[in-house]
């Protein structure tokens, strides 16, 4: 491979957009924010390639649960998470392992 671009993602998290479409919100200190947009803010995330953690939303993942969202953290793929409104920030930052605080 000739080109390469580099980013300081330490995680990528993927975050099903048909979900959180569904929900029409119900995360965030209000509960009418999206999950990836609230989760971003709640870890104080950059976006883009520059920021500690990837948090992307991807088109539909298949599982497509009643009431949630489905994530994936992508340093471990084989268990997906099923995340309801108004779920913990702090305790689904620590399921993912996203302590961006210290790659800071």
């Amino acid at each position: 491979m000739k080109d390469l671009v580099r980013s300081n993602w330490h995680h990528a998290v993927l975050v099903c957009r048909k979900c959180t479409k569904k929900l029409d919100g119900g995360f965030g200190p209000d509960g009418k924010e999206r999950l990836g947009k609230a989760l971003r803010k709640h870890l104080a995330l950059a976006k883009g390639r520059k920021a500690a953690a990837g948090i992307i939303e991807v088109n539909c993942l298949g599982i497509c649960p009643k009431g949630a969202v489905t994530v994936v953290n992508g340093a471990d793929s084989r268990e997906w998470l099923l995340v309801r409104p108004g779920a913990d920030l702090d305790a689904l930052a620590d399921t993912l392992g996203l302590d961006v605080k210290e790659h800071r």
